[in-house]
């Protein structure tokens, strides 16, 4: 089975890198936890005069590729090779941040090896990409064409107003066996 990894919030854990950042840089305002978060994207969840804070920090240098890895996700990845599943990262890049490709590049080296850096995708449009399996915590992916991947919903607080087949690192391969046939 192709299973497409999205990264951000899959893999790399953009919550936690965003939460120290903030602790780092605006220690005198308060952040939103991340069970609290109920918007895809991160900004919408602060209020109006934070944004630009917020803008600031997934927007700066380093910021993407320096993100921690989520707990279980790296274990879980060479799982799932190990299953004999092919396995690639499928990921979208900020449209407005110039070091979001390259770091996260960056970030699937030091995390899982040179090797893996040849499994990487970057598209605006995950949809023209083909897969059996999307595993993405975006809840609504909409692109140029209907999927040839099913979706699979990485469960983070904003997206679970949004029904859907759903996994953690911690239930992967009850997720991806759901998806077989």
């Amino acid at each position: 089975m192709l299973i497409l990894l999205d990264m951000d919030g899959v893999l790399a854990d953009f919550e936690q890198g965003f939460l120290d950042a903030w602790a780092r840089k605006h220690p005198d305002q308060p952040a939103v936890a991340p069970e609290q978060r109920r918007n895809f994207y991160i900004d919408d969840d602060y209020p109006e005069h934070c944004r630009p804070l917020v803008e600031k920090i997934f927007t700066a240098r380093g910021f993407y590729g320096g993100l921690p890895p989520i707990p279980g996700a790296l274990q879980g990845v060479r799982e799932m090779l190990a299953a004999g599943h092919d396995v690639s990262i499928c990921t979208a890049p900020h449209s407005f941040v110039r070091y979001c490709v390259p770091e996260k590049y960056e970030w699937v080296e030091q995390h899982l090896g040179s090797e893996f850096v040849r499994r990487v995708i970057v598209t605006k449009d995950k949809t023209l990409v083909f897969g059996d399996v999307l595993v993405d915590d975006r809840p609504d992916i909409k692109g140029y064409r209907i999927p040839a991947w099913r979706h699979v919903i990485y469960d983070q607080p904003y997206n679970r107003a949004v029904q859907g087949l759903r996994m953690d690192w911690k239930g992967w391969r009850g997720a991806v066996e759901s998806c077989v046939n």
